[in-house]
């Protein structure tokens, strides 16, 4: 039985309704058009057997797609300019091909790293979503090649003399991404209810995985927040600053003042790992503290080696002094 039109309010939109291969549909069309209540409801018709003979990823589109995915709460970063380039487009057509000139044609003008990060994979992760719940196949997009460039790590002294020369809202939030390896959008996410200062922790929102981590807070960064002018509001930030944007310039003043190299927020996340591998602590354990989904990236992005040319003077059993290297024989009679 074919879907029939009914206007249940009189000047309201058209609804649809009847039963297909013994499905019971129902909804409304959108529109006080009748013209265009009749095209959508062959539209949906269309779908339907669509669905029904060649499986439901013949008529699985992208916007469709995406509303699931947004549905199982899953992040919604970059996903906006996305949904607005594929719209209708059917999931079945999308190719890895066309996905990466998508990128090219949404960011014209952005480095391969932000092609890859803002296009790429949420598209990617729209589609691959679906594809586990058996709407769709999966899909491989290769990435667009990016020079790897090494950062600097932040480490204490770098932040004990930018404190010194920010504000109490500026040096803190230095010291609390450090100290707990928070992204900056992150941190500036945190409220007064979020943290306890008596128990040193803070509940940490991870935008970019979607989940949540409580964090240790060192008494050093006690003190710093405890210190930060405020009401104490349990809904109001704790870091003033409404966006990144709006810290950088403070921010980078304080760098200039201080004499510093100019460092990024995220180089204080990236010290926090840097600094606890040449600690010895293992990746694995960095990676939960930090709020890593994998342990691998610890040395593929944060390893760097130690400055140090004479450490395979660990390699020896005793520890050598300056005198046995000016009298090489004192070496040979101690290892013989």
């Amino acid at each position: 039985m074919p879907l029939k039109l009914h206007r249940p309010e009189k000047g309201g939109n058209w609804h649809y309704r009847g039963t297909l291969g013994g499905t019971r549909l129902r909804g409304t069309c959108g529109t006080k058009d009748k013209a265009k209540a009749s095209r959508k409801t062959a539209q949906i018709e269309e779908d339907f057997w669509k669905c029904s003979f060649d499986g439901p990823g013949a008529a699985l589109t992208f916007a469709q797609a995406a509303i699931l995915y947004r549905a199982a709460e899953k992040s919604e970063r970059f996903l906006e300019p996305v949904e607005d380039y594929w719209k209708n487009t059917a999931v079945k057509s999308i190719t890895a091909g066309g996905i990466r000139q998508a990128a090219i044609v949404i960011l014209p003008n952005v480095s391969n790293a932000t092609r890859n990060r803002q296009v790429i994979v949420p598209t990617q992760a729209v589609i691959n979503h679906a594809a586990a719940s058996e709407l769709c196949n999966r899909i491989s997009v290769p990435r667009y090649k990016v020079e790897t460039k090494i950062k600097t790590p932040a480490n204490w002294p770098w932040i004990e003399a930018f404190m010194a020369e920010a504000s109490p809202h500026m040096g803190a939030l230095a010291c609390f991404m450090f100290l707990t390896a928070a992204r900056i959008g992150e941190a500036l996410k945190v409220r007064w209810s979020d943290i306890d200062l008596q128990s040193g922790r803070v509940l940490i929102r991870q935008t970019k995985v979607g989940k949540e981590r409580l964090a240790h807070l060192p008494s050093v960064l006690v003190a710093a927040v405890a210190n930060i002018p405020s009401n104490r509001d349990p809904d109001e930030t704790v870091f003033k600053y409404s966006t990144p944007c709006a810290a950088r310039p403070v921010w980078n003043s304080a760098v200039k003042r201080a004499g510093l190299k100019r460092l990024t927020f995220h180089c204080c996340r990236h010290g926090f790992a840097t600094e606890l591998l040449h600690k010895g602590v293992d990746p694995v354990t960095i990676a939960s503290l930090g709020g890593w989904a994998d342990p691998s990236l610890i040395f593929k992005i944060y390893g760097h080696p130690m400055q140090d040319d004479t450490l395979a003077n660990l390699l020896i059993d005793r520890n050598l002094t300056k005198s046995d290297f000016k009298n090489p024989i004192n070496i040979m009679k101690s290892n013989s």
